[in-house]
């Protein structure tokens, strides 16, 4: 069986007009999302293609949607909003991981970001144990620059978010 992760995909529209005939899931306006930089080393000089949306794996008893939920704190140090969740599906990943993904608008935004770490040997064979955070920034992004940030992989996962949104 794959790894199996979960994680959340927050977003919001920017500059969407009410009052028009579009129902208001349907309104107009720049789409964002919430996408975070992933830690340690190998990411630390990256931009592109070095953001994911926060997620973990999660076991095969597991809720994905606790797990989801869980992850994000994980990663924010703040709990995730407390609102409705749509599951935006599930994405097999090119490492062969499947990664399931809710879906919610809401205008986050924490005071800071104070991930969990992890523990890697580096430089490697220097057998030096340092401790990374596993996010080390997140922030709100137009989906059309999110589409250059995150890895190839998630790139499905905006297009579902497109679809979802906009129909």
């Amino acid at each position: 069986m794959p790894v199996r992760s979960a994680g959340i995909l927050l977003y919001r529209r920017q500059g969407a007009t009410g009052g028009g005939t579009a129902p208001p899931e349907k309104a107009p306006g720049t789409l964002e999302v919430w996408i975070a930089h992933m830690g340690g080393p190998y990411w630390a000089n990256k931009a592109d293609r070095a953001w994911s949306i926060p997620k973990g794996e999660y076991g095969e008893d597991e809720d994905p949607l606790a797990a989801a939920l869980r992850e994000f704190a994980e990663e924010m140090g703040t709990p995730a909003p407390e609102v409705e969740y749509r599951l935006l599906g599930g994405f097999r990943q090119p490492s062969g991981k499947m990664v399931v993904v809710y879906a919610a608008e809401h205008d986050f935004e924490p005071d800071g970001i104070a991930s969990n770490t992890f523990s890697l040997e580096w430089p490697k064979g220097s057998g030096r144990i340092q401790h990374f955070p596993e996010i080390d920034d997140a922030r709100w992004f137009p989906e059309a620059e999110a589409r250059l940030k995150l890895v190839k992989g998630q790139i499905p996962v905006l297009d579902a978010l497109v679809k979802h949104v906009f129909g």
